[in-house]
C-alpha cells in the first residue's frame, strides 16, 4: 500500500486541480505541483496555530 501524500502536497495538487492545471506536468523542472507550494503555506500557515504549522512544516499531520 501506498504511504499517503503529506498535507501540504495534497493541498498544492487539490490547488493545481481547481485552476485546471496538470499536477504532475513539468513545470521548470518539478511537477507543477510544486509551484504552488509558496501559496498553499501561506494559507495553511494562517490556518493553523504554530505549533500545528511547524509540524505540519516537517511533514506531519495536523491534528486541529
Amino acid at each position: 500500500m501506498r504511504k499517503p501524500k503529506p498535507p501540504r502536497e495534497r493541498a498544492a495538487r487539490a490547488l493545481c486541480t481547481s485552476r485546471g492545471l496538470p499536477e504532475n506536468t513539468k513545470f521548470e523542472g518539478r511537477p507543477m505541483w510544486e509551484s504552488l507550494m509558496p501559496e498553499v503555506d501561506i494559507v495553511l500557515k494562517a490556518a493553523q496555530t504554530p505549533e500545528e504549522w511547524a509540524r505540519l512544516r516537517e511533514g506531519g499531520e495536523s491534528h486541529g
